[in-house]
């Protein structure tokens, strides 16, 4: 086991979406109530998603798809009716932004959602950057970006090197994400199950690493066992006391 290393140093926890799975966020992922929820609770990060309207606007919603209607195919007026379960409209950055500068210890684990090509990818990634400055949070130490698109992780890794930027689909070994200048991992489960290696080999390279999205108990303590630097997770208060339970150190 790697129990030693993740004690010396420590493991951060991320919240899936902010902490949406609790009664004040009204159980809304990607809420504004949600990302509150993690600032109050102290986590290291919270984590969303951002989709590009056709009018490029930048939401905050999971899915490309809003009840049928591809998001990148429509204005971002069109979906002004749709409410989160909290009641919440969807929220479109500025608004998530200016929440999120009220927390600067908060990191922002932004998720670039697919696009349907590369154009729009790039006009996704270059806004996303604009709004960040914009709202003066652009900085490694504000805001760490994820994809699941291999071209906009590459894309915002060549721009922007001094972030972490970390790749999500997985079967990618560290090496191979290095040589095209990304610098992190952020893999679902099964994938450091498959290859416990790859967690040993990206800290040797200096690369983060993080693991999605642990639910249960088990794969908590496996997840403390690779030695990963980050969780992310629904359950962050089951994450704070395993890790505790674990004597491992929480990285806030």
């Amino acid at each position: 086991m790697h129990v030693v290393s993740a004690q010396e140093k420590g493991i951060a926890i991320v919240a899936h979406r902010g902490y949406w799975n609790c009664e004040a966020s009204g159980s809304a992922k990607n809420s504004i109530a949600a990302l509150k929820q993690a600032q109050e609770l102290g986590v290291w990060g919270s984590e969303f998603d951002v989709n590009m309207s056709l009018d490029g606007q930048l939401l905050v919603f999971h899915d490309n798809s809003v009840e049928g209607k591809r998001i990148e195919k429509h204005p971002a007026s069109d979906f002004d009716y749709y409410r989160l379960k909290n009641g919440e409209s969807i929220p479109n950055i500025d608004q998530f932004l200016e929440q999120a500068k009220k927390s600067p210890k908060t990191m922002l684990v932004y998720e670039l959602k697919k696009h349907s090509c590369d154009s729009v990818e790039t006009n996704a990634v270059d806004a996303s950057i604009a709004k960040l400055k914009e709202h003066g949070i652009f900085s490694p130490d504000r805001v760490m970006f994820i994809s699941f698109s291999y071209y906009m992780t590459c894309k915002v890794a060549r721009l922007l090197p001094d972030f972490v930027v970390q790749y999500l689909s997985g079967g990618k070994e560290p090496k191979d994400l290095l040589a095209d200048g990304v610098n992190g991992l952020d893999y679902a489960h099964h994938f450091f199950v498959e290859h416990p290696e790859w967690a040993d080999q990206a800290r040797e390279l200096g690369m983060t690493t993080n693991i999605w999205t642990v639910n249960t108990e088990d794969y908590m303590l496996q997840t403390i066992d690779f030695g990963v630097m980050y969780i992310t997770t629904d359950t962050p208060l089951d994450a704070r006391r395993v890790i505790k339970e674990n004597g491992v150190k929480e990285v806030r």
